[in-house]
Order: C-alpha cells, then sequence, then structure tokens
C-alpha cells in the first residue's frame, strides 16, 4: 500500500525519506531518519521498530547493506512481510522485499538514493522514482524527494487511491529540518508540496531561533513587535 524513496544530498549530507500510501498517517509508522546517520523506510505490514534499529546498527557503523543483512537476521521468519529501503551517511543503499509483500512489489536503487512500493500499479514505479531523484542534483533535497514521489504517482502509483503522504529531511540537528504530513487527504502529494512551498522560506528561521535566539528574525505575525 505504499510508495516511498530514501536519499542523500551530495552537496550538504541532507538525508530524508519521501512516502505515500492509501492508508491513513503512513509517515507515522514507516519513516525514519537521523542527522549523519542514514534514512529509513519500514514498510509493507509495517513494524515500526525496525526504523530505529536500523539507524541504531549503521549508527554503530555498519554500512547500510551490512545494517540490512544484521536487521533480517535479528527479525527471522517475519522479514518474510517486511519491505525496507536504508540509505547511509555515505550514500551506500540495500533494499530488502519479503516473498510475502503486497501485490505487485519493486525497488530500484541508484546513486545516494533507493526507493520501493508494493500493491503498486505496475513494477516500474521505484524506477521512475529513481530516474527523477538523481536527474536533480542541485535542488534541495526535500524538493528532489518531493519530485520522486509526484513521479512515481505519475508513472502509475499504486493501484489504488493515495490518501497519506509525508516528507522527512535532517540536516546537522538532532531534530528534522522537514517534517510535513497529510494524514488523510483526496490528493496528499499535492498538498504536502503546498506545505512545502509555505515552509521553505521560515525553515532556516526555525533552526535560528533554537541555536541563536537574539539573531532570530520576527514571526512577522499580530502581536510580534
Amino acid at each position: 500500500m505504499t510508495l516511498s524513496i530514501a536519499g542523500r544530498c551530495e552537496r550538504t549530507g541532507m538525508l530524508g525519506v519521501a512516502i505515500a500510501s492509501s492508508s491513513p498517517c503512513v509517515a507515522a509508522r514507516c519513516a525514519f531518519a537521523r542527522a549523519g546517520v542514514g534514512a529509513v523506510l519500514s514498510q509493507n505490514i509495517t513494524d515500526p521498530r525496525l526504523g530505529p534499529r536500523a539507524l541504531d546498527l549503521m549508527q554503530s557503523r555498519f554500512v547500510a547493506p551490512e545494517a540490512l543483512r544484521r536487521l533480517l537476521a535479528e527479525i527471522g521468519p517475519a522479514a518474510a512481510f517486511r519491505q525496507l529501503v536504508l540509505v547511509d551517511a555515505s550514500g551506500d543503499s540495500a533494499v530488502h522485499n519479503g516473498v510475502r509483500a503486497l501485490g505487485t512489489h519493486a525497488s530500484a536503487r541508484g546513486t545516494d538514493c533507493a526507493s520501493a512500493g508494493n500493491l503498486l500499479a505496475n513494477s516500474g514505479v521505484p524506477q521512475a522514482m529513481i530516474a527523477t531523484f538523481m536527474a536533480e542534483p542541485g535542488l534541495h533535497l526535500a524538493e528532489r524527494l518531493l519530485l520522486s514521489l509526484e513521479a512515481g504517482l505519475v508513472g502509475g502509483g499504486e493501484a489504488g487511491p493515495v490518501r497519506s503522504a509525508g516528507l522527512l529531511v535532517v540536516d546537522r540537528q538532532p531534530w528534522p529540518l522537514v517534517d510535513l504530513r497529510c494524514d488523510w487527504e483526496e490528493a496528499p502529494v499535492g498538498r504536502l508540496a503546498q506545505a512545502w512551498n509555505v515552509y521553505k522560506p521560515q525553515m532556516d528561521d526555525y533552526v535560528t531561533r533554537a541555536l541563536d535566539p537574539p539573531a532570530a528574525p520576527s514571526f512577522g505575525v499580530p502581536g510580534d513587535p
């Protein structure tokens, strides 16, 4: 019930994921990223514990393929139901498609990125997402991920209607630089893009407010001097 992509920006070191699904609140269960460590998607009969565990393994200096191998060994037979996507801080990637993944399922990998999906309209959707991500290396990572998600929809998307979507990007701080979600919408990817366009001009200001309050710009709202 999901199409997704994880990626890294070679210029900035940012890491992030974008995801969409016919299920509600998909990003709350499936999207994970940690600054300087990696980005992970845990989907298809989802176990949200696997995202943080994969990040812990990568933080312990295991590259994505080795982290995935160790994770699969830990979860045993349940791995047959899981679909996992890992990208580490160096851009290496790994993907697992369990033999009991739902419907038409597929995955693809590219430079600094990996994509996967299940219950897809066709098996070419992940590759369409990868091609779009790699085509625009100069854009902000959030925009590249969003464009990739849109390309997945254009390429067929899910077999059913998409209802929720999420975008998560980490940079140098222990909190997300971008964490946007549409949890139940008729066109959630479009609404996610609208939210990004609102948030993008303010994004760096929120980091400044956290790290250097005296230098923070005005909020520009009624009552703010």
